[in-house]
C-alpha cells in the first residue's frame, strides 16, 4: 500500500447562490427546486461511500475575500479555518470550513516550485462559490455542527476581472496539483473539485442566456478530450456561454488533476480514462444552467 497521498476523484458543479438560499430556507422540495436537488441525491450517496481525507476546492470569490483593489489570479488558502462570508445579507448559517494546513503548505511549496506563482492566503472568508458545492454534496448540516465533514483547501481563481487565466494554464495547474498531492508523505485520499458555470449571463442585453447544446458538448469534451478543450479561447466561452460562462475554466483545474493526464514517464501503470460516476444537467436555477459531474480515478 502506498504511503503517499493520491487523488481518488474529481467533482464538478455549478455554485449558484440561490441554491444555497433554497437550502437555507427549507425550500428544496418546492416544485421549482425539487428537480435540481433530486439530481444531487446520488452524489450525496456517492460522497458517503467515497469520503476523502481532504478536498482541494477550486472556486471564484465574488468580491468578498478580494476586492477590485487586489485580484490574485490563483490564491491558495493555507489557513486552519475559514468562516462563511457576509455577502450583503449576513453569512450563511452553515458551519465554518476547516482547512488542512499541512497539506496546503505542501501544495504551496510543490506547486510554486513547479513555476506557478500562487498567492498564499492565511486568513479569509469564503462565499457561496465554496459553500454551495459543499451543501450540494454533503447536504444540510446538523444545527451547531462545528465544521464541515471534510477539511477543505480553497483555491480561488480570478474569473471576475479580465485578464483571466487560460484554459490551458488551468489544466496545467491541475496537473501540478496532482504531482504535488502524490508527493505528500501520508496516505491521504484527496478529491479536487471544480466549480462555477455553466452557461449564464447576469447583465446586459443577453442576461438570462443559457446554451443547452453547448453546455452538454462542453461536458462531453471535458471527459473525453480535456487537452483539446483547454485550447478553447475565452471569446468562445463568452460568446456561447455568456459572460459568466468563463467560470468553466475552473473545471479544467480539477480535470487536469486526474491520473489519465499524467506524463506516462512518471507512472509505472498504463494510463486509463476516469470513470463517470454521475452526470447531471438542469435548467433553470435562477437563470443559470446547472452542470454536475463526478469522475473517479481508476
Amino acid at each position: 500500500m502506498s504511503t503517499h497521498a493520491r487523488i481518488t476523484a474529481s467533482v464538478y458543479t455549478s455554485h449558484v447562490p440561490a441554491i444555497g438560499v433554497a437550502m437555507d430556507q427549507g425550500r428544496t422540495q418546492d416544485p421549482y427546486w425539487q428537480p435540481l436537488f433530486a439530481g444531487y441525491e446520488a452524489s450525496r450517496r456517492w460522497m458517503a461511500e467515497h469520503r476523502p481525507d481532504a478536498i482541494v476546492l477550486v472556486y471564484n470569490d465574488h468580491a468578498n475575500a478580494f476586492s477590485l483593489d487586489m485580484i490574485p489570479t490563483f490564491a491558495l488558502g493555507t489557513a486552519e479555518r475559514y468562516d462563511p462570508a457576509d455577502e450583503g445579507w449576513g453569512p450563511r448559517a452553515v458551519p465554518p470550513v476547516l482547512g488542512h494546513g499541512e497539506l496546503a503548505a505542501h501544495l504551496a511549496q510543490s506547486v510554486i516550485q513547479q513555476d506557478f506563482d500562487l498567492t498564499l492566503v492565511n486568513r479569509m472568508t469564503v462565499d457561496h462559490g465554496l459553500t454551495v458545492p459543499l451543501s450540494l454534496m454533503f447536504g444540510e448540516q446538523p444545527a451547531g455542527a462545528p465544521h464541515w465533514p471534510v477539511p477543505v483547501i480553497p483555491l480561488a481563481v480570478n474569473v471576475v476581472q479580465y485578464p483571466v487565466p487560460s484554459g490551458r494554464r488551468c489544466l496545467q495547474l491541475g496537473q501540478a496539483i496532482r504531482r504535488a498531492v502524490e508527493s505528500f508523505d501520508a496516505p491521504l485520499k484527496v478529491q479536487v473539485w471544480g466549480t462555477g458555470g455553466m452557461s449564464h449571463q447576469l447583465q446586459g442585453p443577453r442576461a438570462g442566456l443559457i446554451n443547452h447544446a453547448w453546455d452538454q458538448a462542453w461536458m462531453d469534451r471535458l471527459i473525453a478530450d480535456p487537452r483539446g478543450l483547454s485550447e478553447m479561447p475565452h471569446l468562445e466561452y463568452v460568446r456561447e456561454a455568456g459572460s459568466e460562462g468563463i467560470e468553466l475554466v475552473m473545471w479544467l483545474i480539477a480535470r487536469g488533476a486526474m491520473s489519465d493526464l499524467a506524463d506516462p514517464a512518471d507512472v509505472d501503470v498504463p494510463l486509463r480514462a476516469p470513470r463517470v460516476a454521475h452526470r447531471f444537467y438542469h435548467v433553470p436555477a435562477s437563470n443559470t444552467a446547472v452542470g454536475h459531474l463526478i469522475l473517479e480515478n481508476p
